[in-house]
């Protein structure tokens, strides 16, 4: 404006100067603004007020232009950062409730506590930029460090944050070896922990923005230990069902074998009973039969007690199908003397990787199971064949079969309570032998009727190799 100012007015100028101020206050705030405001004062002066390049004033109207512009600019100065304060504080306000809305949606979510906590503090650290944020929960008399975020605490830190009251109920700040705010998770049952933070410089809308995500965080916490507790409550409730379904199962599979040596033993002794050379060789074969039969229920309890204690570790070795039927029939010694055993194996079956001794277990209480529900005189079958990554073995029998509804049912133990003919200790400890090998026992109808039932065992890779 300069070369033109002869033919600009005094209030003319004074208003374009207004511009410098403005954008030193959107810039710089309030500060600026008033740097600005003085600056733009000498240079109206200076430049744009006779006699020009001096800082006299001249005449009267000059001084209330100067006067009105510096009052004026002041004003504007003061407007302007007061609309770019509220801007920032919208926009900072908009920002907290955007990350609140985000948290509040991951804290709602169902996870386990240790990732809750990790959640908590980490969100902590990132909004608020602490230089370290931690989670006590209640250990005792005491609160103890669950989830820290930021810098590692150095053991004096940890000493001194963990001695706190474990029921805290404000925002403080307290002072010695470290500066920390500390707030209490505070949900309906009551203070659930507490949250440290160090090296953060909160306003009053930081800390209400704190409480605010503190509640919904103890909340989240509170849920979290409750949803374990019932996770737990389940668990043992399913433990106990499961061992009452042990007794039942075991009573009822004790019963009758014991009851048959007992009759046959004391037929044997018997003085009064006069018993043919045929009656006593048949005798002594139903107590071999069925002390066989009660060695295979020992068996299993002990294979039970091992999946109760998870004590059951899984040997696999490469092996060959014939080494798993071989290994079930053996342990049967006489349970199939009343059937025909028919085995139909495809040629050049390739090796396995299982556990010899679980998977001839479960092929071994298949067998018992077709043998107890196949009339005597009839056949089973085990068939053996390559089906993709897996060589599928299957036994069928020729007794009543399985209804479709109930195929599910009688892998579990306690169907044999409910009355299931087919479920028992053994095809419950089995199903868990083929989940231990990552496989799944089941069961169809079998060709010419009756039950099959069928085991993947899988392909050593090796043999995938060649």
């Amino acid at each position: 404006m300069v070369p033109i100012r002869t033919q600009l007015s005094v209030a003319t100028c004074a208003l374009v100067l207004v511009v410098p101020v403005v954008l030193g206050v959107a810039v710089g705030g309030f500060v600026a603004g008033s740097i600005t405001v003085v600056g733009g004062f000498l240079a109206y002066d200076w430049f744009f007020i006779p006699p020009y390049g001096t800082l006299e004033i001249g005449q009267g109207q000059n001084w209330v232009a100067l006067f009105v512009y510096v009052i004026v600019m002041l004003v504007v100065a003061r407007v302007v950062a007061f609309q770019v304060r509220a801007r920032d504080l919208a926009a900072s306000r908009a920002l907290a409730i955007s990350q609140l809305f985000t948290v509040s949606q991951s804290l709602t979510s169902d996870k386990p506590l240790q990732e809750m906590l990790d959640l908590v503090v980490t969100t902590v650290h990132q909004t608020f930029a602490t230089t370290w944020v931690a989670v006590l929960l209640p250990d005792g008399n005491q609160l103890r460090i669950a989830a820290t975020a930021g810098l590692n605490l150095s053991p004096a830190e940890r000493a001194e944050i963990e001695t706190t009251s474990p029921t805290p109920t404000s925002l403080t700040l307290t002072s010695g070896p470290v500066p920390s705010s500390r707030i209490a998770l505070s949900a309906t049952s009551g203070p659930v922990g507490q949250l440290v933070l160090a090296g953060a410089d909160l306003d009053l809308n930081q800390r209400a923005l704190l409480r605010t995500f503190a509640n919904q965080a103890a909340v989240a916490i509170e849920r979290s230990q409750l949803q374990a507790q019932a996770t737990k409550t389940q668990l043992l409730e399913e433990l106990d069902r499961w061992r009452s379904a042990l007794i039942g199962a075991v009573s009822h599979d004790l019963r009758t074998p014991l009851a048959s040596v007992k009759s046959a033993v004391s037929t044997l002794r018997s003085p009064e009973l006069t018993v043919s050379d045929a009656d006593e060789a048949a005798l002594l074969s139903m107590i071999e039969e069925q002390t066989d039969h009660l060695a295979r229920l020992v068996t299993n309890l002990l294979d039970a007690a091992r999946l109760e204690t998870g004590t059951l570790v899984l040997r696999r070795e490469v092996h060959s199908v014939d080494e798993v039927i071989g290994t079930a029939i053996a342990s049967l010694g006489t349970a199939l003397d009343h059937h025909e055993l028919r085995l139909v194996l495809d040629a050049d079956l390739p090796l396995v990787d299982v556990d010899l001794v679980l998977c001839g277990q479960i092929v071994a209480n298949l067998l018992s199971n077709a043998a107890h529900h196949g009339p005597e005189g009839t056949v089973i079958t085990v068939t053996a064949q390559r089906q993709d990554a897996v060589v599928m073995v299957s036994v069928a029998d020729q007794g009543p079969g399985v209804e479709p509804q109930d195929r599910e049912k009688i892998f579990q133990m306690v169907d044999r309570i409910a009355g299931s003919g087919r479920a028992g200790l053994g095809l419950s400890l089995s199903t868990a032998f083929a989940q231990a090998h990552g496989q799944h026992l089941t069961v169809d109808d079998a060709p010419g009727g009756g039950a099959r039932f069928s085991l993947p065992l899988e392909v050593a890779e090796l043999e995938e190799d060649l």
